[in-house]
């Protein structure tokens, strides 16, 4: 597999608050903590001090009518911009608001606070997450609690990569399911070289992902999915046949995780090579 061709980039996403819809984008900065300016932010909610989830939609059922945009672009070794926060009404809110928590406190109709991600901060923070009774999860129609990694608001690794032949494949296997990418909140998405099909990037785990002239991620492990790619946002409906596909047919991964070995520009149409 040395230096083989895999293919371009064809998209790249950031989500600037945790569990919110966030934006597309034509170029970024990879850092050692990922996409620069992703996952900056997060709501924690006031009551027992944990991250707000759309992993957990009966605690939290409306986090996917809510986007966040960073309001310039992000620097490296600096802090995260400010952020505007898009309510489900349409109007906008702004991290620098005096009175923004008690606004989307009553819009969640749960006491919330903005933060922002601190890499120095000391102890850790939780989450939850709710497994839906199908087949194949670990648990079913149970609520876990994980920790998120020091210092971050990301649930596992700080890169997750998808190849469009993913979404096809799935897609073949359920016709009538929408396999669109918001869906799974990817940071990077592949479009493999002609030919390629199915679930191409199981075949990278283990190895190393050279993108454009610069940055080289390893491959860590499958990307396990959760309740949240069933969840209805913008136009997609709710569909749990979307998790059931993925549990059925590639263990309930949909794409891979990566670590950072080297950072740098990565760009839409950058070629992606596997090393």
């Amino acid at each position: 597999m040395a230096n083989a061709t895999q293919g371009s980039v064809a998209s790249l996403w950031r989500y600037p608050v945790k569990s919110i819809l966030g934006e597309e984008l034509t170029a970024t900065e990879i850092t050692e903590r990922g996409v620069l300016g992703d996952r900056a932010y997060a709501l924690v909610d006031s009551l027992d001090g944990k991250a707000a989830t759309a992993k957990n939609p009966k605690k939290w059922p409306t986090l996917f009518d809510f986007r966040a945009t960073l309001m310039e672009p992000p620097r490296p070794d600096t802090t995260a911009p400010p952020v505007r926060i898009t309510l489900p009404d349409g109007t906008t809110v702004l991290s620098q608001q005096p009175d923004l928590n008690q606004l989307l406190s009553k819009v969640l109709n749960r006491p919330v606070t903005l933060k922002a991600a601190a890499p120095d901060q000391t102890g850790t923070i939780n989450a939850e997450e709710y497994w839906p009774d199908m087949e194949g999860l670990d648990y079913r129609d149970t609520v876990t609690d994980f920790t998120l990694p020091a210092g971050t608001f990301f649930d596992c690794a700080t890169v997750h990569l998808l190849t469009t032949a993913t979404l096809e494949r799935l897609h073949q296997l359920y016709p009538q399911g929408r396999f669109d990418i918001p869906r799974f909140r990817p940071n990077i998405v592949v479009a493999p070289a002609p030919g390629e099909q199915g679930f191409v990037e199981n075949a990278w785990i283990g190895h190393t992902l050279a993108i454009g002239d610069s940055v080289r991620l390893s491959i860590t492990g499958p990307c396990g999915r959760c309740v949240m790619t069933t969840l209805a946002q913008g136009d997609l409906p709710r569909d749990p046949g979307i998790l059931r596909t993925a549990a059925q047919h590639n263990k309930v991964s949909v794409g891979v995780y990566a670590t950072v070995e080297r950072g740098g520009s990565i760009r839409r149409g950058d070629a992606v090579r596997v090393e």
